[in-house]
């Protein structure tokens, strides 16, 4: 018999794959060894549905999120960037 139920395994693999802290810290909060995080992770990925990621190949459902949400964190500091220079140029030419 497993010593985590279900919902508490399903519960840490969602926090280890949407935070944005390391694994093996979310295992440390959670109360539980890194490896036995990693490798409920590791499953879950190997269950997830594939889908098609923007060049039409296939990819992991999983890995597909977290490079969408890398990606819209940099988009996000591109554009406080650009608001800044905005307004830094706007200043300048009145």
């Amino acid at each position: 018999m497993s010593k985590y139920d279900k919902s508490f395994k399903e519960e840490a693999i969602r926090l280890a794959v949407t935070s944005s802290q390391p694994i093996a810290k979310t295992a440390y909060d959670l109360g539980i060894n890194e490896s036995t995080l990693y490798y409920w992770v590791s499953q879950a990925k190997d269950k997830a549905a594939v889908v098609t990621n923007e060049n039409g190949t296939p990819a992991n459902l999983i890995e597909e999120l977290n490079r969408l949400r890398k990606e819209n964190a940099r988009l996000k500091e591109e554009r406080e960037i650009l608001k800044k220079a905005t307004a830094f140029f706007a200043k300048e030419t009145k």
